[in-house]
């Protein structure tokens, strides 16, 4: 690998479902790179293609055409344990099983490096990615009486303990109160390894990412830093709302806001109470 290779390279990427042709792609044509140490969002409207693509980056489908590298070793090229050791994966419908206690489901991302713990099972791994989870008061608590963003760090430290060179998320958001969204997102960011995400939050993108994708239809309609791709003109374009980056009222930076038209037509009950 040389020492310039990038965290991820995309090279003309497609995907199209086992027994379909290219006339049914998923995803089409999607071309970029990751720099070390990089955030990268992925953004774009239901069925744009993310969670194929993310699912592609992780390892879990191979491209019908195109190739992924990860520091620069192609992707196919990879067994499952050095693919694992590589990529660690955290989806948005990941439910471990709720009897397990933190430290020990946290400890499972040990295993790809098993023969590095033979002799604690990775538990004194597990207790440092809890440390920096800030979940070490809840290690032997069990998954089922963590709370939704509790659950969500528990599933960072885990993958922390994979040592990846590249984390992969898919909506590590969803379901989350503002203030634990923001808790996740400061977590990942703090954890100096690159990061592919995808995300519907567009408010989010710019405090996050470094770089953003912006998917449509299966095709790539723009990459680059937050402030260039997501412009007011292609946010409308591609999700049909407008944002707009408002000043602080006390600090020297911007706030992304959306505006989302909400119409409320008279229902017909409203009209019989009127009447």
């Amino acid at each position: 690998m040389s020492g310039d290779a990038a965290a991820l390279d995309l090279r003309a990427v497609g995907f199209w479902p086992q027994g379909r042709s290219r006339d049914d792609a998923l995803v089409s044509d999607v071309s970029f790179a990751v720099r070390p140490g990089e955030r990268l969002a992925i953004v774009g409207p239901n069925g744009a293609g993310k969670t194929t693509l993310i699912r592609m980056v992780a390892g879990l489908a191979s491209p019908s055409e195109g190739e992924i590298l990860v520091g620069g070793v192609p992707l196919s090229t990879m067994g499952f344990a050095e693919r694992a050791q590589r990529i660690a994966y955290v989806g948005q419908s990941d439910e471990p099983d709720g009897r397990l206690t933190v430290i020990n489901y946290v400890a499972l991302g040990c295993i790809p490096h098993a023969r590095l713990f033979a002799g604690d099972s990775g538990i004194d791994r597990a207790g440092e990615a809890l440390e920096v989870a800030s979940l070490s008061d809840l290690a032997d608590r069990r998954l089922d009486q963590l709370s939704g963003g509790e659950r969500q760090r528990a599933k960072i430290a885990r993958a922390m303990c994979q040592r990846p060179s590249l984390l992969v998320l898919d909506e590590p958001t969803n379901h989350l109160d503002p203030q634990a969204r923001g808790e996740q997102l400061s977590l990942v960011s703090s954890l100096g390894i690159p990061v592919v995400a995808a995300l519907h939050d567009l408010t989010l993108i710019d405090a996050f990412a470094d770089r953003v994708a912006v998917l449509a239809d299966g095709r790539l309609r723009a990459f680059g830093p937050p402030g260039e791709t997501l412009s007011t003109a292609r946010v409308r374009d591609v999700f049909g709302v407008d944002l707009h980056r408002l000043k602080h009222p006390e600090h020297d930076y911007h706030l992304p806001t959306l505006d989302i038209p909400v119409p409320r037509p008279a229902s017909p009950f409203t009209a019989s109470i009127r009447n």
